[in-house]
């Protein structure tokens, strides 16, 4: 029996999985230069805590979590998401009664149980961060700014960024009677019904053209803010256009999940399609006291590595030349073997990346393998070289070769590969 992944898992190998790493670890970089700490989670959590948390009207809840019972009959749920894992930890082990807002950051796979398709995966890699317990509206346009900075810095261009305010509890109460007359009027089935009386904003999410069209002129969140919401959303603004952030103004936007509240935003790329989100995030003021928790607010977002990989593909900007080898190293025979182990140990420490052709196979074989992998150099050790005491090293873009005696070896390849 042949076995394979399950369908719709997003899986990553050689060499397309160095493009993965590549991701992950760019959009980490603006998140640890910001002071956001690593939070490890679980990846299954008590399923209480996503119905609660993410909403029970949602499609993650109702249609996308899986589920399941454990040996002592506790029910189980792979995490959906990351912020509601993220926030159990922070109230569990106290760090929203430390020094605030409390900053921490996670990465890893989610899972939703979902029809797949290109960029849409029922096992998906996402990074996130959370700060809890500040309301400084400044705070909200520095948490944009390190995912906008994390996607510059894979060279992505043509994404946008759309943010929108789902304002305070005042705001929503007011808006929600008036959009519940307005939908009350449309010719919708029971189900849907029942998810709106839930809550109403998930209908401006919907996918169907016949509830897309009756939506149209639904009553928009955005024109019922609170003074107070108004002017949290138009500082917001204003702390984007100082640090030269573009964003359009979505008034539309619902996120998938029902805790989001005040400042909302989502990055969209537009070489994706249909799953053209590549990030997104908002406040969630009172999900911590939903959660068992103090009530603090907090923000965040989630970048997906899955979709910001395909966004960098589309428009051709994979570093491919931050993968390459340093060095590629190819003895004859046992005693060369021996000492290409020994400079490949000690090369390391220098932060180089040095492979040795193992498997005793040919030169001419074994170059190849040393230009699949794209190495920098090449290094022939055999018996002449180490009768000689010099050898050739070899720089593969250019063809050209250097005469190096093996006492200076170390110390020669460390400057030229170092600055190479």
């Amino acid at each position: 029996m042949k076995y394979q992944a399950p369908k719709g898992v997003s899986e990553y190998f050689p060499p397309r999985s160095r493009s993965f790493e590549w991701v992950r670890e760019t959009l980490l970089t603006p998140i640890k230069r910001a002071g956001y700490q690593l939070l490890e989670l679980p990846v299954f959590e008590e399923t209480e805590l996503f119905t609660r948390g993410v909403g029970a009207s949602t499609d993650v809840v109702s249609k996308e979590m899986y589920t399941f019972a454990d040996r002592g009959g506790r029910s189980l749920t792979l995490r959906p998401e990351g912020t509601v894992g993220a926030l159990r930890a922070i109230i569990e082990h106290g760090l929203d009664r430390g020094a605030l807002p409390a900053k921490v950051f996670y990465s890893g796979p989610f899972f939703r149980a979902e029809r797949p398709q290109a960029g849409r995966y029922r096992q998906f890699y996402s990074v996130g961060i959370e700060a809890v317990g500040s309301e400084d509206p400044a705070l909200d346009a520095e948490v944009i700014a390190i995912a906008h900075a994390g996607f510059r810095a894979l060279g992505l261009r043509r994404f946008r960024l759309e943010i929108t305010s789902l304002g305070d509890s005042q705001t929503r109460a007011l808006h929600r009677i008036d959009l519940l007359n307005f939908i009350e009027g449309l010719n919708l089935d029971e189900a849907t019904l029942s998810r709106a009386e839930i809550n109403p904003l998930r209908l401006f999410d919907d996918k169907r053209e016949e509830i897309r069209a009756g939506m149209s002129k639904a009553p928009l969140l955005l024109d019922y803010l609170s003074e107070e919401s108004r002017a949290q959303f138009d500082a917001v603004q204003g702390y984007l256009r100082d640090l030269g952030i573009e964003f359009t103004i979505n008034p539309r936007m619902v996120r998938g999940l029902d805790y989001y509240t005040g400042t909302t935003f989502e990055f969209v790329h537009e070489l994706l399609g249909a799953q053209s989100g590549i990030g997104g995030g908002g406040r969630y003021d009172g999900l911590m006291e939903q959660i068992g928790g103090q009530s603090v607010s907090g923000i965040g977002f989630g970048l997906g590595i899955d979709r910001a990989l395909l966004a960098a593909e589309a428009e051709g900007v994979v570093d491919k030349e931050g993968f390459a080898t340093d060095l590629f190293i190819i003895p004859l025979g046992v005693s060369a073997k021996s000492m290409a182990l020994s400079l490949a140990v000690e090369l390391r420490t220098f932060d180089l990346t040095v492979e040795i052709a193992f498997g005793d196979r040919s030169l001419k074989s074994a170059m190849k393998n040393a230009d699949k992998s794209g190495a920098g150099y090449v290094l022939v050790l055999g018996d002449s070289e180490l009768a000689s005491g010099t050898v050739e090293l070899k720089e593969m873009r250019t063809g050209a070769t250097t005469s190096v005696t093996l006492s200076s070896l170390v110390s020669t390849l460390t400057t030229e590969l170092l600055t190479w």
